[in-house]
């Protein structure tokens, strides 16, 4: 049995397709096919995005519930336009990093969008709660994740090279500890990861919160940094 809040919801957006999205003279309500409290988009007037502007944010939601995946993509950009930024101002609060914050705001808005496709949020009167919800848990991974990144490279970090060490310096320790340096810090950590405390890149892939292709793709980076930084050093 459907809720009846998503079933009036659902006819709201049907109604609201008909008379705002659809353009009347060609595509009238008889052009939406009606089932089980779903409708289908047959086709979308020139001026959607001018009508999406006045929906309000469950309209938008539904436009893009009720329609087929990937043929509401005027809808999808104008819930990215309202919540985006809502989104990366609370990154902003929590994260205290741009970077992270706009990584943060498009995650959370492509996985909103992916779950109103496959229909998995039901109440779409309730989207700016649901994406509120999803900023939190994402937020929450991703510090997570930063500390583990930053445990790891407390662990594993190279410790400073002393007089004598320094003297001793036959093999370029101090030259491969400075090249190490400079480059970034998480390919830096992936490379501490795999030849010092020897790790497989499906464990540093799991430490660090990323794929295993993004693992080797940081390695392959950082191994050229650092050649490029010890063949200039060697001229030099």
């Amino acid at each position: 049995m459907r809720n009846p809040r998503t079933r009036r919801a659902q006819a709201s957006a049907c109604a609201w397709i008909a008379t705002r999205v659809l353009r009347p003279p060609l595509y009238g309500c008889s052009s939406l096919t009606r089932g089980i409290g779903r409708c289908t988009v047959i086709a979308v007037s020139r001026s959607g995005a001018a009508s999406l502007a006045t929906a309000t944010d469950a309209d938008v939601a539904s436009a893009i519930a009720l329609q087929p995946a990937g043929s509401a993509a005027d809808a999808e950009s104008e819930l990215y336009r309202r919540f985006a930024p809502r989104v990366r101002l609370f990154g902003l609060k929590h994260l205290r990093d741009e970077m992270a914050a706009q990584d943060l705001a498009q995650q959370v808005l492509l996985m909103t969008i992916e779950r109103l496709r496959a229909g998995e949020i039901r109440n779409v009167e309730q989207i700016g709660s649901f994406i509120l919800g999803a900023s939190r848990l994402t937020c929450g991974g991703i510090r997570r994740t930063e500390r583990r990144r930053q445990d790891l490279h407390a662990r594993f970090e190279m410790p400073e090279l002393d007089e004598r060490s320094r003297e001793a310096d036959v093999f370029g320790v101090e030259a491969v500890g400075q090249c190490l340096a400079a480059i970034r810090e998480r390919e830096r950590t992936i490379l501490i990861q795999t030849y010092y405390a020897e790790r497989s890149t499906e464990e540093i892939a799991t430490a660090l919160g990323m794929t295993a292709g993004a693992v080797r793709v940081g390695r392959h980076r950082a191994l050229a940094t650092m050649r490029e930084c010890l063949d200039r050093r060697r001229t030099s």
